[in-house]
């Protein structure tokens, strides 16, 4: 089923239209007509908010870039990266889950580097790599994390990020 325009869709096609020749034996684009005005709803079904996890602003700041040095040692592959997550073909709400379960573990293992996989997404601007910095900024585990970047190339550049985590307190050996 189709929508009608909204009134500022008609005006911007009415003003694409006037730019624009006809082809040889056409005739000039109309404007659409403008369908009545939708009653506003009643207070009781008013569209509710949208689920927290489909949230447009980060709720907290989200991690630091990793330290210079450390970052061009997990590059140069001379610090290992000890845990791999791929996000691919979750869900928000799944990659969401996985992605503090393996932080925790990781981090409870004491694991200082990590790559997480979220790929690109079909534009470039996939949903997954787009809030993953927002989830690793989450109450949660954002005391666990040191740092976030993107990865190199050779790991995955844009459609993943080495995190670092921090030290486990205790006896240093």
């Amino acid at each position: 089923m189709k929508r009608s325009l909204r009134p500022e869709e008609i005006k911007l096609w009415s003003m694409v239209a006037h730019t624009i020749r006809p082809a040889p034996g056409r005739k000039a684009p109309t404007a659409p007509s403008v369908s009545p005005a939708i009653p506003s709803l009643p207070a009781k079904l008013a569209p509710v908010a949208a689920p927290a996890s489909v949230r447009t602003q980060p709720t907290t700041r989200p991690p630091q870039n990793i330290e210079p040095r450390r970052r061009q040692r997990l590059v140069r592959e001379r610090d290992d990266i000890e845990a791999r997550l791929d996000l691919h073909g979750m869900t928000q709400d799944q990659a969401r889950a996985a992605l503090h379960g393996f932080i925790q573990r990781a981090y409870d293992n004491g694991v200082r580097s990590v790559l997480v996989i979220t790929g690109r997404g079909y534009t470039g601007d996939g949903v997954l790599r787009r809030y993953t910095p927002d989830w690793l900024a989450d109450p949660a585990i954002r005391p666990l994390v040191a740092g976030v970047s993107q990865a190199d190339r050779r790991h995955g550049g844009e459609g993943a990020l080495y995190v670092a985590l921090k030290r486990r307190p205790g006896p240093h050996i």
